[in-house]
Parts: C-alpha cells; sequence; structure tokens
C-alpha cells in the first residue's frame, strides 16, 4: 500500500547549473550532494536533482511534470527571483480557489509553480 510521496527527481545534464539554481536561486536546504545526485528535503519530501545518461540539452516536454513550491508570500519571491533573472510565464494570480499560483521555468525549461494556500483563520 502506497502511503506518501517520498520524492521526486528531475534528471539533467547540467546538474551544477540546476544546482546553483535550486539552492542558490531557489534557496532549497541540501540533505545530501554527490557527483551525480543531489537531494534537497523539503518537509517530508526529497526533491531530487541527478545526472543522467539519457538527458541532453533541455526538457523537450516541460509541462508534463510540474513539481509545486509552497510558499508563504508570493509576491516577494515573485519579484526576488524576477531580480535574479528567472523567467515567469504566469505572474502571481489569485485562483477561484483562493490561493496564489505562479509559474515559472529552471534551467533545463522544466515548468515549475509556487503555490501560496489562502489563510485559514
Amino acid at each position: 500500500m502506497i502511503t506518501s510521496l517520498a520524492g521526486i527527481t528531475l534528471w539533467t545534464e547540467d546538474l551544477e547549473g540546476m544546482f546553483h539554481f535550486y539552492h542558490q536561486t531557489l534557496g532549497l536546504p541540501v540533505h545530501s550532494k554527490h557527483a551525480d545526485f543531489i537531494a534537497f528535503q523539503l518537509g517530508e519530501l526529497r526533491f531530487n536533482l541527478g545526472r543522467h545518461e539519457q538527458i541532453h540539452g533541455p526538457a523537450r516536454d516541460p509541462y508534463r511534470i510540474m513539481p509545486h513550491l509552497a510558499v508563504k508570500d508570493i509576491h516577494g519571491e515573485h519579484q526576488r527571483l524576477l531580480a535574479l533573472g528567472v523567467e515567469f510565464i504566469r505572474p502571481p494570480e489569485l485562483e477561484h480557489w483562493g490561493g496564489w499560483v505562479a509559474t515559472f521555468k529552471d534551467p533545463d525549461g522544466n515548468i515549475l509553480q509556487f503555490l501560496q494556500f489562502p489563510e485559514t483563520g
């Protein structure tokens, strides 16, 4: 029986460039770093980057899998990342369910989203 999602891995040929983006630009905390595999710890989930011999160049189908990263201040993160040159394809927008969403690209062209959940009171 599956009880939870343990992690997700993005494969790349540019591991150092992707590491810089996810660690330095986004600020994800490193769990472990090896020559061909880097793990970040996000709550109970591992978000991983790995070098893979079958991956060459940018993502060919970047919309197929879209990781969502929870943030508390989507507007602040959006402005911070814009200043660092991150390409947003959707600025923060209020969703019908009360939360905010912003969509951006990583160096390999993978599509990610920030989610800011509505405050519950």
